[in-house]
């Protein structure tokens, strides 16, 4: 097997396998803790299924619910009720039946708010949980931050040629061009500033950017992801192609 450019490579014979894979890291990370973690949310369709793993027997009975803060890495400006929500499709898929505390949940606010003021408020409430203003080397932000992987290269919402790529001092900032809807992102530095990371990445369709970025192509957002601690690729076979 290829060794990837960063972080270590885990192949699962197929979407289902990762999710329950997947869905058994997080449950372990968040129960090996003594104190509290905090998670950050990716969106789209490959992380479903862990979600529902989650929220399912006999995970939702291991999981330390009132241990753990669920933060979003990115979110679409619309109404949690709109099926492009991210933070809609985590709460249908786990968060809106097991018992977590409400408060240690943190949608992103979209009700009567600008695009730039729900970055704000949304950099204040992690900064409320980090417990400063400023990042500090070797003190984590995000215990554990789920990250997606775009046909394009993108991640979170750090999408190419868009002006967030350059952030380096906000942690959330807004993505007025995403796409179809407006979106906010937590940027480079706040997504950097995690123990762990993992990219969930299925299906033959990822399978031409993973290999670039796992070969060290740079021209893409998600190859520049660094964190503090360590990245972690779950694939499953169709994405992972020669690297399986």
């Amino acid at each position: 097997m290829y060794a990837p450019a960063f972080g270590t490579l885990r192949v699962y014979e197929n979407a289902t396998a990762l999710a329950e894979a997947g869905a058994e890291y997080v449950c372990d990370l968040a129960g090996g803790r003594s104190g509290r973690t905090i998670i950050a949310l990716s969106g789209g369709n490959t992380p479903k299924p862990l979600y529902e793993r989650l929220g399912a027997e006999p995970i939702k009975t291991r999981m330390p619910w009132d241990r753990i803060d669920w933060v979003l890495g990115d979110e679409r400006f619309v109404p949690p009720s709109d099926p492009a929500s991210n933070f809609g499709m985590a709460r249908a898929a786990f968060l809106g039946h097991v018992p977590v505390p409400p408060a240690s949940v943190h949608p992103v606010d979209t009700d009567g708010v600008t695009l730039d003021e729900a970055a704000i408020r949304y950099e204040a409430m992690l900064k409320r949980l980090y417990g400063a203003d400023t990042l500090e080397a070797g003190r984590p932000l995000l215990d554990l931050t789920l990250l997606g992987l775009g046909e394009d290269g993108h991640t979170a919402s750090l999408l190419p040629g868009e002006p967030v790529l350059q952030e380096r001092t906000r942690w959330v900032a807004p993505v007025p061009r995403g796409r179809v809807e407006e979106r906010i992102t937590l940027t480079y530095p706040a997504l950097n500033a995690s123990t762990v990371i993992t990219f969930l990445v299925a299906g033959e369709g990822k399978r031409a950017i993973l290999d670039k970025i796992l070969s060290g192509d740079t021209d893409f957002p998600a190859s520049h992801i660094r964190p503090q601690g360590e990245v972690i690729w779950f694939t499953d076979r169709a994405a992972a192609g020669r690297w399986a």
